[in-house]
């Protein structure tokens, strides 16, 4: 499976590097920032096309064409581009990301930037990589010195978590936030120490399958909001060092209660 993994990450890194600022149709999905590019389905046909000729009894959840189910108990989780806006606006903050599910739990995935070459890759049991180089989290344990990164979901305007409210409330605390565009990145930008943690709203398995195990196997911590056990096919994710967890938690429960 590792290298069919990697086989397909490297196929579609290949694709959208080769139509990297170039012109290609864009399309709107369901709202005018929530964009798909024809290298979007480019990119998923190659990897779908990989996996369906190793592993042609295994289900697919992919953003594009949705679920291909089976009973095999294995699932790869795809988004062939993860930062799509990014990319259509030729911004070099974009990857693609692979989870491999068994048994309803994610035990291999890979997050690749194309234009920067940096592969993420993470084995359950089996610690976390960047270009074959292991990775952890960092050490940051004070809360105000930290650096965070997070992102908005498409409907900020009518989401009832109050996600500006939260934004606002951790600029409150005068702590650096960035946005880069791609969830899969700030898992794992958070996974190698770049970032301390790492907090957004409504987002999909296919954004997080794969940042999930890297950030885990790296000695992260990932929750809901709440605090309770994390699932990819929960709506919020909390990702962090594990030193400033309960505060950024803190955080963010504070705003959604008000």
């Amino acid at each position: 499976m590792k290298n069919t993994l990697l086989k397909a990450i490297y196929e579609s890194g290949k694709i959208i590097l080769e139509n990297f600022g170039g012109t290609f149709r864009i399309e709107s999905k369901d709202s005018v920032s929530n964009l798909v590019t024809e290298v979007d389905k480019k990119s998923e046909d190659a990897i779908i096309q990989i996996i369906i000729r190793d592993f042609p009894g295994h289900s697919l959840l992919s953003e594009e064409i949705g679920a291909i189910d089976s009973d095999s108990g294995m699932k790869w989780i795809i988004d062939p581009i993860d930062g799509t806006i990014n990319y259509a606006h030729a911004i070099p903050l974009c990857c693609v990301s692979i989870g491999i599910e068994k048994n309803k739990e994610i035990v291999m995935g890979a997050v690749y930037n194309p234009m920067s070459g940096e592969l993420f890759f993470a084995e359950k049991g089996q610690g976390a990589f960047l270009n074959d180089k292991a990775i952890s989290v960092s050490e940051e344990s004070n809360f105000n010195k930290s650096l965070l990164v997070t992102g908005f979901p498409y409907n900020t305007s009518k989401n009832p978590n109050n996600p500006v409210g939260v934004f606002a409330n951790f600029l409150l605390q005068d702590i650096p936030i960035r946005r880069l565009g791609s969830a899969a990145l700030d898992i794992c930008w958070t996974a190698c120490g770049r970032f301390d943690g790492f907090w957004e709203y409504n987002l999909n398995a296919w954004d997080v399958a794969a940042g999930f195990l890297i950030i885990k196997e790296a000695g992260g911590v990932v929750t809901d909001f709440k605090g309770e056990e994390y699932s990819v096919y929960k709506k919020e994710i909390l990702a962090s060092n594990g030193k400033i967890h309960n505060e950024m938690m803190a955080v963010i429960r504070s705003a959604v209660k008000d």
